[in-house]
Parts: structure tokens; sequence; C-alpha cells
């Protein structure tokens, strides 16, 4: 019998632009591919070394544009060049993911396939562990899209919430009653305060057949009918024919395709010390605090009388602040910021916005 291991695969999505992060995560060095923290890894190298203790790293497969091509390869230089999926067009992760589907079905028809963003934290790699295998094993045997979801500590309003619904035939397993997409505060406290909703962590499962036979409902016919026309097809087939009919697809999020256009939506109720690293109040929350409750990632500072912020300097740089409290301070070659940290994705997005009209590319 096979072994379960060798139909497990996971799909790696690195082709973000990661401007929430912005001034740190730039368009042309994005955060999945930067040591955030100062640990010797990037995001993205982090997230690879916690796939491939699960899997064969032939099973570990990354999505990215042809932006983000070379550092993918630098970063991680044990993927086959095979293994790394690129855009031809940018039509967000939807599409990227349905193709990936189709490679590793031709691959194995019965596959199970996790899909995960690469800027995530995962404090407890056991838990971790074990839920990977209570949801790869409900995939295999269910023909669901299985989400997991992690209980709320704070009512934030920059995640998406889905509630649950009738729970399955395992435990920690229910169906998803309703989804929303980043509430105001007012609506992620009341969310939070129910007990009935979990934050979307953005990683999904499934069997690979039941994954296509979704994204057959919700995309247009695009890439099913190249096993039709060049039976047996080789991997330049297989490119060329990616490369002239991808931009028929539509810009649809995986996020958005799975939790608000499919069909029997399930979420797993998980535990392993998850956190966004995609904003700085994300980060600020995530991070061990300072006795003065100051998050300072990688920096050399002195800090008086301050309080509740979030410092990100480059290395050779020393910040001497004083009297602030509750701010964002990121620094990165050309831009530095200084803001209140708040519910900063959707500021940071706003400046972002007017830097690139006023000042152009090169600040973005």
């Amino acid at each position: 019998m096979e072994q379960t291991d060798k139909r497990n695969f996971c799909v790696i999505l690195a082709g973000g632009r990661g401007r929430r992060l912005w001034p740190c995560s730039r368009d042309l060095y994005p955060k999945q591919f930067m040591d955030f923290f100062g640990t010797g890894r990037t995001q993205l190298q982090a997230t690879y070394d916690r796939f491939v203790k699960l899997l064969p790293k032939e099973n570990i497969f990354v999505c990215t544009c042809q932006e983000y091509l070379q550092l993918t390869k630098e970063q991680l230089s044990e993927v086959s060049d095979h293994n790394i999926l690129v855009e031809p067009v940018h039509r967000n992760t939807g599409p990227s993911v349905a193709w990936t589907a189709m490679r590793i079905a031709r691959i194995n028809p019965k596959a199970n396939v996790i899909i995960t963003p690469s800027d995530q934290m995962v404090l407890n790699d056991e838990g971790f562990k074990r839920s990977i295998e209570l949801g790869m094993s409900y995939v295999s045997e269910n023909d669901v899209l299985l989400t997991m979801g992690v209980k709320p500590t704070r009512p934030e309003p920059g995640y998406g919430y889905i509630q649950l619904g009738d729970v399955s035939c395992k435990p920690d397993v229910y169906s998803v009653k309703s989804f929303t997409e980043k509430p105001e505060r007012e609506f992620a406290t009341m969310f939070m305060n129910s007990g009935e909703f979990y934050w979307n962590t953005g990683i999904f499962l499934s069997n690979a057949r039941h994954l296509l036979n979704s994204f057959m409902e919700i995309f247009p016919d695009v890439l099913r009918h190249l096993e039709d026309e060049i039976p047996n097809y080789t991997y330049e087939q297989e490119m060329a024919y990616v490369k002239e009919n991808y931009p028929r697809y539509p810009n649809v999020s995986l996020d958005y395709a799975i939790l608000e256009q499919s069909k029997g939506v399930f979420v797993m109720k998980c535990d392993f010390g998850w956190a966004d690293l995609g904003t700085w109040h994300g980060i600020y929350e995530a991070m061990r605090k300072t006795d003065d409750d100051n998050v300072v990632i990688d920096s050399e500072v002195i800090l008086e009388n301050c309080s509740d912020n979030v410092i990100k300097l480059p290395k050779g740089r020393l910040g001497v602040i004083n009297g602030l409290e509750g701010y964002i301070v990121a620094e990165k070659d050309n831009v530095l910021l200084i803001c209140k940290k708040g519910d900063s994705s959707s500021l940071v997005r706003k400046y972002v916005s007017e830097v690139q009209i006023k000042y152009g590319e090169e600040f973005v």
C-alpha cells in the first residue's frame, strides 16, 4: 500500500508584494524573502523548513511570479525548477493554485494537497503536525475544502472570520456557516465574544480531485483541456500552453474562491500558536514585548518613556526615541515611516498609494 505521506503535497504561496509591511517590504524585495526577525532564515525558508519535516521535498511546490523567480530559486535551491510554478501574468492566488492542483493531480490522482501562505508564524510544531495529520486524513476520506481555523485572541479587523456550523463526523471539524473578511472592529469584537467565530489562517486542505472539481465550477475553461489537446504532454508543452491560456483566468484570490464561492467548505479548530506576520500590528501582537510593551525587531534602539510601539530599523542604524506611544517606526532604504499603529494595514496601504502617485515606484 502506498505510504500516506507520499500522497500528501504542499503548495507554498510566495508571489505577494507584502505592501502591508511597507516600507520594509518592498515591491522588488517583499517580506517573504526577508530575514525579517534576524533568525538566519527568511519567512519563505521558514515555511519550507516547517513542511519538509512533514512531507517529501519533491512533494513541495512553490507558486510565485516572474519578478520573484530568481529570489525563490536562490532561497530554496533544494526545490526543483519543475516544482516552482511561475505565473506568466498576475492573476492572484486562485488561478495559480488551480494550475498547481492540475500538476499535482497528474503526478498522483490520489494526492492530498495543503495550501499555505509563506509569511506565517507557528510556535507549536508538534501541534501543527497533529493538525496537518488530522486534516489530511479527513480530506483523503471526504470531498471537502477544509480550512484551518484558530480561536481569536483579540478583535482583529485585519483577519477573516469563519462562523462554525454543524460539527462533522470528526471532532473539531465543522461546516462553515459564514465567512467575513476584514470586518470593522465593532463586528470583530462581536465575533470574538460570541465564541462561534474562528480566524481564517489562510491554510487550506483538500484532495486534488475535489480541489480541481471545485475550480472547474468557479473558473472559466482555461487549462482543463490540455490533456485532451496534447495527450501525454511534456513539461515544455505544458508551459507553452499555460503561457498562451493563463491570461484568460480572472484575478481571484484563493480565500475568495474557496470561502465565498465554493460549496462543501469545512473548518477545523486548531491550536498551534499561529500568527499572521503580514501587518505591523499583527507582528506587534505576536512578538515578545519589552518591559514597556514595545516590540523591537532585530534593531538597535535606546527607548525612554516609550510604550506600545513596534520598531524595525536597518542594520547599522541606531534609534534614540523618547516619549512615543502606540506607533510604528520602520525604515528601509529611502523611506522612513512613523505612524500610529492602530489597525495598520489600511493606513499603510493608503500611504503606499499616495507615495506611488506622488514620488514614484522607487519608494514603493
